[in-house]
């Protein structure tokens, strides 16, 4: 059979060459892909055009908030290496009862063990040494590690049936930091920006701070990255010391007047290049410079803690004064929250406890337990607490049975993902309330579990957003922080 013709009229192919032909139908086929290409740019990201300030806010393009919100801000204080739940917040007192005996098997099923502990021939129960009681109107079990946390019970939401599938410290961190376990996605704080944008020209609306001088597993760049998202989305590095955002001073001889014309001409030369080449990492690098530009006098103010009460500061804990310190890292987000930065994460690393653990847990809450709880306290002390929402815990939970020989007074614990506990505070999560249980070995979640992306869904719902509606298209699918998976958690919601 003859096939139909490719069209009517003159066929100016059949006088080409092979080589002409395929020529022209590369250029074809490269003509569609771009096209869709800058089709999908058009539809990812609110259009911010660079020849006008860029906004401070995409919500006009974006919709946001869908829903009127109950937290205007998070302070996230991220414990990096996995508490030990069992020696914090989540009290069983047949551990102790059964300490030193054999892990049944009906407890663990098939559950699988990390390289660590699963060639053990004896996994033998770890009660905790360290003494449970229940504090407040709610009664919430904690530790006497915490005596200062223990003081603010009654402030705080604690859900003991976190659960997550990532067993190791990297995909546990990267998966709580950006709802997927593998390097690459957008951060949690690079979400809220890009869909809510920033209360404040001259701060970040993402700032970082991590305790300095810690050990532990490594902190990379990719927790708080942006991504396939624009990067001035990405979160911004608070670093201790006279020089806390890298490169932002003056050079020796540039005055502030230089260095304003400088980035005056340097953006008409960007505008002229957008024009040509609608790039928008164009329109991310003027936003860089101008943002640089505010924080050259906005970041010394911020964090000058000179002007703040002796009071005050001596209420974070003596390491307070200690720049870069955890305290002092509590009482900088309070600070940055006032003035309308929108997502601060602190990271507190060596929660790692494999071996040790009875003095390894014992330094960890000394320097963080009452940082914690006197950001609570002053928070709620200036009314802000309502609309601010903190959030305390890491990558996972630690086993039940001790990792390597345990002795009468030393033993480890390690990794587990099928239970842990994490609290959260203010920001329209309800008050003094335990949410969630585990079997009575602290094994596994018996009732209301929640997951790493249902823990997204709900954070990102108290901001007014719903999680299935914050998307971005990249490499033609829509993406969103929750992946697929995800429901908010209704109960814990005032």
């Amino acid at each position: 059979m003859t096939p139909p013709p490719l069209c009517t009229g003159h066929a100016p192919w059949l006088s080409m060459s092979r080589r002409e032909c395929l020529n022209r139908l590369a250029l074809g086929v490269g003509g569609i892909a771009l096209a869709d290409l800058l089709a999908q740019d058009a539809t990812a990201a609110p259009p911010n055009s660079p020849a006008l300030p860029p906004s401070l806010s995409p919500s006009s393009a974006t919709g946001l908030p869908h829903f009127p919100a109950k937290a205007k801000r998070i302070i996230y204080l991220f414990q990096s290496g996995g508490p030990s739940q069992l020696d914090l917040y989540d009290h069983k007192p047949l551990l102790n009862a059964r300490h030193g005996e054999q892990l049944p098997d009906s407890v663990r099923g098939s559950q699988r063990l990390t390289g660590m502990s699963g060639n053990q021939s004896s996994i033998p129960i770890a009660g905790s040494p360290f003494k449970f009681s229940r504090y407040g109107q709610s009664g919430a079990w904690i530790s006497d590690l915490l005596p200062y946390t223990a003081k603010i019970a009654d402030d705080l939401c604690v859900i003991r049936s976190m659960h997550t599938e990532a067993i190791n410290h990297g995909p546990g961190v990267t998966f709580m930091q950006t709802g997927s376990q593998i390097p690459g996605r957008p951060s949690f704080g690079s979400w809220l920006d890009y869909g809510l944008g920033s209360a404040n020209a001259n701060l970040p609306s993402f700032v970082v701070l991590i305790t300095k001088d810690k050990k532990g597993q490594p902190l990379m760049s990719h927790l708080w990255g942006a991504g396939f998202i624009p990067a001035k989305h990405q979160g911004v590095r608070f670093r201790s010391g006279a020089d806390p955002v890298l490169y932002l001073n003056n050079p020796a001889g540039v005055s502030p007047e230089n260095r304003r014309l400088a980035l005056d001409r340097l953006r008409e030369l960007h505008e002229h290049q957008f024009a040509g080449t609608p790039d928008a990492e164009i329109s991310t690098r003027i936003s860089n410079y101008e943002m640089a530009f505010n924080l050259q006098t906005s970041v010394p103010e911020v964090t000058d803690l000179s002007a703040e009460p002796a009071a005050v500061v001596d209420s974070y804990g003596p390491e307070a004064r200690t720049p870069g310190s955890f305290a002092a890292n509590c009482l900088l987000a309070r600070r940055l929250a006032e003035r309308g930065v929108k997502f601060i994460q602190l990271y507190h690393q060596d929660w790692d406890h494999h071996g040790s653990l009875p003095s390894g847990i014992k330094r960890e809450c000394l320097q963080t337990d009452q940082p914690a709880a006197a950001l609570i306290a002053d928070l709620k002390q200036r009314g802000m607490l309502d609309e601010t929402l903190v959030v305390w815990g890491g990558e996972f939970g630690r086993t039940n049975y001790s990792q390597g020989i345990m002795t009468a007074n030393n033993f480890g614990r390690d990794h587990h993902p099928r239970c842990f506990s994490l609290w959260m505070a203010g920001g329209g999560v309800k008050p003094g309330i335990t949410y969630g249980e585990t079997d009575d070995y602290g094994y596994n979640v018996t009732k209301n579990p929640v997951h790493v992306h249902d823990l997204h869904a709900t954070i990102l719902h108290l901001f007014g957003v719903d999680h299935e509606r914050l998307t971005y298209r990249f490499q033609g699918r829509r993406y969103r922080l929750t992946d697929v998976f995800g429901k908010v958690v209704n109960d814990i919601l005032t």
